[in-house]
């Protein structure tokens, strides 16, 4: 027995099982095994604002408070667990590689700044000399780019190791490996079978990205998730070269400079990285960055990313089954801190606010005329 089961120990499920400790409640998190498809392994780490939430304002607003919570966030994780999860913002930049995709990005801006939000939207256009005096060594080919200054990254691994040392600390249990087989909901409590046990509990919240497909199922609802293979690159590291990550190359604290991304839907379940699209991000960071023909490459690896209809967050809470939750999202670094510690705060009290209605999978259901 506990107070919350959460299926999925990735950046989402364990954000939310933290998040719920800290209501006061005894969770249980299941995880699944070492093979499975984890978002996890292809995320960036960007902690980004100046592109989410284009075309549905809500999502812009959550992804702007997310980004405002992730420094006390960080504090607090570092304070509990003594992780570092490599947290910073000084802005990021969008290069553009041509007159036409900056003309869009100017597009964007305005449509942005037209969202509201918890504090400013502060994004600008630099061209190509601003962008040169801020980042020396750029291409020939980049024509200018888009700064936001609430933009930043953080480490995927310091997130979620300090995450999952966060929950043990506050009492929460990680099984690891215990894939749910079957659930269902008796006399009030959510009961989820695993291969080596029976859990139950009167909350239970599904996180487990691409799997919450077919759990969402073995509960009563059809939740839209798919999955989207991204394959990223890393280097040797070396002295300090990017004071600002870029939304395709960035510098993390160690000191390598992590090269991305690939979207592959016709991937299916497939995470292998493959020589045709290493070479393609290679050159296309190549044009970004000459001066990283001088840096070895010394990793690569895949991963398969949670995606929605419409890209952006699915979060449901039935009416029809009480104490259920799910959650949906690619952006598990970006959301971490909002939901830890806003989400969460929801479903302990047993529903989600009305400021994130607009984030559920009822926004596909428009009738056919």
């Amino acid at each position: 027995m506990s107070d919350a089961i959460v299926i999925g120990g990735g950046m989402v499920g364990a954000a939310i099982a933290w998040g719920l400790l800290r209501q006061g409640m005894g969770v249980t998190v299941l995880d699944g095994a070492d093979e499975a498809q984890r978002a996890a392994r292809a995320n960036f780490g960007l902690v980004w604002v100046q592109s989410k939430g284009d075309g549905l304002p809500e999502y812009a607003a959550w992804t702007r408070e997310g980004a405002a919570l992730w420094p006390g966030f960080q504090e607090l994780l570092a304070g509990q667990t003594g992780v570092s999860c490599g947290f910073s913002a000084p802005g990021g930049l969008h290069l553009c590689m041509s007159e036409e995709e900056l003309d869009g990005r100017r597009g964007l801006m305005q449509r942005m700044h037209n969202v509201d939000g918890p504090g400013a939207f502060d994004m600008r256009i630099l061209d190509r000399g601003e962008l040169a005096d801020l980042l020396p060594g750029i291409g020939p080919e980049v024509v200018g780019a888009s700064l936001c200054a609430q933009d930043g990254h953080a480490s995927p691994q310091g997130l979620l190791l300090a995450l999952h040392r966060g929950i043990l600390a506050q009492g929460g249990r990680i099984l690891s490996g215990q894939e749910a087989v079957a659930l269902g909901r008796e006399a009030g409590l959510w009961q989820v079978e695993t291969a080596e046990a029976r859990h139950a509990a009167p909350v239970l919240v599904l996180a487990a990205g691409t799997g919450n497909l077919a759990l969402g199922r073995m509960a009563g609802i059809e939740i839209p998730v798919s999955g989207l293979k991204g394959q990223i690159l890393v280097t040797e590291r070396t002295g300090p070269r990017l004071p600002l990550p870029t939304h395709k190359v960035r510098q993390t604290e160690a000191g390598t400079l992590l090269l991305g991304d690939s979207k592959e839907p016709e991937a299916g379940l497939d995470d292998r990285s493959s020589g045709a699209v290493i070479a393609d991000i290679a050159a296309r960071s190549l044009k970004m960055f000459p001066w990283l023909s001088e840096v070895n490459l010394v990793r690569a690896w895949g991963g398969i990313r949670t995606m929605t209809p419409d890209s952006f967050p699915v979060y449901e809470a039935p009416a029809s089954l009480p104490g259920l939750f799910a959650a949906n999202c690619h952006s598990g670094v970006t959301l971490a801190a909002v939901h830890a510690l806003k989400l969460a705060p929801m479903i302990a009290a047993g529903a989600l606010a009305p400021e994130i209605a607009a984030l559920s999978s009822r926004r596909f259901d428009v009738p056919d005329n």
